[in-house]
């Protein structure tokens, strides 16, 4: 009887420890959020549990309870003023082609959308620099969102061939002969026929001394990395304005991202009715309700306001102690702690303008500036760390505020879905269609939507950082002495050009290189 009851009791251990066992396999696949490293593309969610209080309660009260002022409205509103500038890129009837190619060109380019975008106008002008064939530039897969898009799942590849035809020889797919020069194959080992040595904004002469050789010996060079490797000064101005005519006229999104655009557009110009809200494929909306309303206005706001700024920028955004301690770990395991901004205090940081805006401060910015709860705000952004409980308190300020999730239906986000690159195609194609851009911080979207406005001379409104860091950090400051000083503190930032300086970028300062003194 004994024996019979131990080994009843060695069964019952045994059979617990295999239900333990179990449990701890399926608990990650029911809890996966909670096993999630920290990695770019998947954050880890424990610091955005608790989302903190608004910041600045005393100025958030007072732009809550603000009045529409009539004369304010119609000066914000009011299309930048003629200043003198227009677009150039160079005389209509270009010189020939030479006869014949110095050998094919291949680039490899990092980073988002915008950066990539930028990398291909570089790559351009190499390889008219060259001599050379550009094949069409292969995109790496983005180490922060995953993204795989490539060249032709973003950009239309035969009008960016159609447009610089004259500029330089592109072909898509390299002859059978060079069908070896592939992204595997330079991964494996080191190859005579790639530069991985371009330095960072190389002149032209760099490129002639150590590129030029390589095409002549084997008909084909191959440049990875690429990103930022071509100078922004001391080069022929023919040169400069083919970079830009490859940003500005060449680079257009393929025909469903502009479709999907242009009806998130057309939906913020003329809302639709209550009959109209249900609808589930709003790709078939007629312009005909164009005739029956006026349209109406709208703002873009970019709000970058991720995980991984908030985590390098190094500042305080109110989530304690607990959130303190996530973003210090998400940098020591991204960066290896090696962020600047972590020798300074918030308060350093938040003065010298470092810190990302917050949602909150966003709001805050637009509602001194004078947009009131009518306005029309178009939220152009990937995810916002905090989710959507930190941008509620922008969504009170701006109860119209809507973004491609409540524009379009899910059938129509289905080619974009889950794919960020095509995602900010489509925020960057509204935004060039906006009647006026706001960007919550610098970044590559920032840079290259200031640039592109100023090219078309429309009003763009730049945040003084250094003025708002210093604003909020007054915690007795009034909601009138707020106002004002937001006021005074941006009338000379709203889309006034800016003629670009040494090292400055000719995406971001078009003129004087691709713009013309009337």
């Amino acid at each position: 009887m004994m024996r019979l009851n131990y080994q009843r009791h060695c069964y019952q251990l045994l059979r617990r420890k295999a239900m333990c066992g179990l449990f701890v396999l399926i608990f990650p696949l029911i809890f996966p959020c909670l096993f999630t490293p920290f990695t770019h593309a998947s954050p880890s969610t424990f610091s955005e549990w608790n989302v903190p209080k608004p910041r600045h309660l005393r100025l958030l009260r007072s732009a809550l309870q603000r009045e529409r002022l009539t004369g304010e409205q119609s000066d914000l509103w009011a299309p930048l003023a003629d200043q003198g500038w227009r677009p150039y890129l160079g005389s209509v009837n270009a010189p020939s082609l030479p006869q014949k190619s110095e050998g094919y060109l291949q680039v490899f380019l990092d980073g988002g959308l915008n950066q990539q975008r930028m990398g291909i106008c570089d790559a351009v002008a190499v390889a008219k620099i060259l001599n050379a064939t550009l094949v069409i530039p292969h995109l790496e897969v983005n180490p922060v969102w995953q993204d795989s898009s490539s060249f032709m799942d973003i950009f239309d590849v035969d009008h960016f061939m159609n447009v610089l035809k004259d500029d330089i020889p592109i072909i898509k797919v390299l002859p059978d002969e060079f069908s070896w020069s592939t992204r595997e194959y330079y991964a494996t080992a080191i190859r005579g026929t790639r530069i991985k040595r371009a330095p960072v904004h190389a002149s032209a002469n760099w490129y002639l001394e150590n590129v030029f050789p390589v095409l002549q010996s084997n008909g084909i060079a191959a440049i990875s990395p690429f990103s930022h490797r071509l100078s922004f000064d001391n080069l022929p101005s023919e040169i400069q304005q083919l970079r830009c005519k490859v940003n500005f006229k060449a680079l257009v999104f393929v025909p469903h991202i502009r479709a999907l655009g242009d009806a998130l557009v057309h939906r913020l110009r003329y809302p639709p009715g209550q009959s109209q809200a249900s609808s589930t494929d709003y790709l078939r909306e007629t312009t005909d309700q164009n005739g029956k309303q006026n349209p109406q206005k709208f703002v873009v706001l970019h709000l970058r306001f991720d995980k991984d700024m908030a985590a390098h920028s190094a500042c305080d955004f109110g989530g304690g102690k607990a959130e303190k301690l996530a973003l210090a770990k998400y940098r020591q395991t991204i960066w290896q702690g090696r962020v600047l901004n972590s020798q300074f205090t918030d308060k350093e940081l938040r003065s010298q303008g470092r810190c990302p805006l917050t949602p909150e401060e966003v709001g805050l910015l637009l509602a001194a500036l004078g947009f009131d709860n009518n306005t029309r705000l178009y939220l152009a952004s990937h995810k916002v760390y905090g989710g959507e409980a930190r941008i509620s308190t922008l969504r009170n300020l701006f109860p119209l505020m809507e973004d491609k999730k409540s524009l379009a239906s899910s059938a129509e986000r289905v080619h974009i879905k889950g794919k960020a690159s095509l995602l900010a195609a489509v925020d960057y194609h509204v935004g060039m269609h906006s009647d006026i851009f706001v960007s919550a911080s610098p970044g590559n979207m920032h840079n290259a939507l200031v640039g592109h406005r100023t090219f078309e001379n429309m009003k763009t409104i730049r945040p003084n950082m250094v003025l708002l860091g210093q604003l909020f950090l007054n915690k007795n400051i009034s909601w009138s002495q707020f106002r004002q000083a937001v006021v005074e503190g941006h009338q000379n930032r709203q889309g006034q050009l800016r003629l670009r300086k040494p090292k400055q970028s000719i995406y971001t300062y078009p003129a004087p290189d691709c713009m013309c003194h009337a």
